[in-house]
């Protein structure tokens, strides 16, 4: 069953029907509505949108590097993963500009304002172009590690929360926490906490940081398993009642033999803001493998998804992008032609008026789509490694391999192309 697509168009329509024309920092427009939940849970699929085809590797490039605790785009970019380069672009040309001005300054000396006009020039017109400056991200390691840096944004948060903490009337010191590993170590010793949180909204550190997090916190949540969640678990695994035949061992031996979880896990995320079209399917789909992730190496079953979205916005750029995604309802002949697999219509098939509900009641049992963009089946989540550690306790995130993480059966409808506004 694929809820999923349906919640995300009924947003769209909601966008296009009730949303508010704002002003907005990339000079673009949007429609925007305040306030809105998306929730899936995850037995009905993996949550990669099928009315648009998704890019599944780069999800899973940025989420491992988010894990990572990177943020540098070399990674993503060294990857074939380009979806923070504008952001870093603008952010290299910004400070190019701003050293220019700097050279521009009044003087009384007329030569010398001329002489700081002509290297101001200069710097302008070395000014590399985006496709320019992306490869030189890929080719020139120092050049990357000067301009291809973000500041302190997802990764450092997550991985390196820098805090000050006054000991008891002695002095600051600055303070590190791996918010990931805190999260993970809580789960397996108090998995009912109301604590399970990870933040990304520094409030000291946000000058720092090339954007702002968009998606700025989540939360999880677990639950016993019941009885009969457990047992259709151990079924699936090959343990069980599958033939009638009695058990050779009593349920609590196999639930131990086959390593069977006890918990249920969720997450819930929050978003300030919200790009609908292009970056709302995306968050949707790392929020879902993070929940994955984490229920792999705490031996839990991912339960619930859910998005918390504040500025909830179609960009004007993405309105007619949109209303193809939402799709059009098929007329009886279109649909006539996706059964019979030719361009016929009904009447001339030899049918009549009179018979057209019998020809709905066929096309409908056959699957025949109602509309241009009808959702397919959600596919299903591989995660074909084991996890390593350091030291034995903290996971290495950067020794996953990002290959052995698939999707299979995922079926979709053709890419809708849309401009990203940086």
């Amino acid at each position: 069953m694929n809820n999923l697509d349906k919640q995300y168009q009924d947003l769209l329509q909601d966008i296009l029907d009730n949303g508010v024309e704002k002003s907005d920092r990339t000079g673009t427009g949007t429609k925007s509505i305040f306030g809105y939940t998306i929730r899936h849970n995850m037995k009905h699929g993996f949550p990669l949108l099928t009315t648009k085809k998704m890019a599944w590797k780069s999800i899973v490039t940025e989420l491992m590097w988010f894990l990572k605790g990177d943020t540098n785009i070399k990674f993503l970019v060294d990857n074939d993963c380009h979806i923070w380069d504008g952001d870093a672009y603008k952010n290299y040309v910004s400070k190019v500009e701003e050293y220019t001005s700097t050279l521009n300054v009044s003087n009384d000396i007329s030569e010398f304002q001329e002489v700081m006009d002509s290297v101001g020039n200069q710097i302008k017109s070395s000014v590399l172009s985006q496709e320019q400056f992306i490869n030189k991200i890929k080719t020139d390691d120092e050049f990357a590690k000067k301009w291809g840096d973000l500041g302190p944004i997802y990764g450092k948060q997550w991985r390196q929360w820098q805090g000050w903490m006054d000991m008891r009337g002695n002095e600051k010191g600055s303070l590190w926490y791996d918010q990931i590993q805190r999260l993970l170590t809580d789960l397996k010793r108090d998995p009912d906490s109301r604590r399970l949180m990870v933040n990304a909204w520094n409030v000291a550190e946000l000058n720092q940081m090339v954007l702002p997090p968009c998606h700025y916190g989540f939360q999880v949540y677990t639950r016993l398993l019941t009885a009969h969640e457990r047992l259709r678990i151990l079924q699936k695994k090959g343990g069980g009642r599958l033939d009638g035949t009695p058990l050779k061992f009593g349920y609590e031996e196999q639930y131990k033999i086959f390593n069977v979880p006890t918990r249920a896990i969720s997450l819930m995320f929050n978003m300030r803001s919200t790009d609908v079209f292009l970056g709302l399917p995306f968050n949707i789909a790392s929020y879902g493998l993070l929940l994955s992730l984490l229920a792999k190496e705490v031996n839990m079953v991912p339960d619930e998804l859910i998005g918390n979205l504040g500025d909830t916005h179609l960009y004007l750029n993405h309105i007619e992008q949109a209303k193809e995604q939402i799709g059009t309802k098929l007329t009886f002949d279109e649909r006539y032609a996706l059964f019979t697999g030719h361009d016929k219509t009904w009447e001339e098939g030899g049918g009549n008026a009179y018979s057209k509900i019998n020809g709905l009641d066929m096309m409908d049992d056959a699957g025949i789509p109602i509309r241009t963009r009808e959702p397919y089946e959600l596919p299903t989540l591989n995660l074909n490694f084991d996890y390593t550690y350091w030291d034995g306790y903290m996971v290495e995130w950067d020794k996953i391999p990002m290959d052995k993480i698939t999707i299979e059966n995922y079926k979709y409808h053709h890419t809708i192309k849309a401009p990203l506004n940086n």
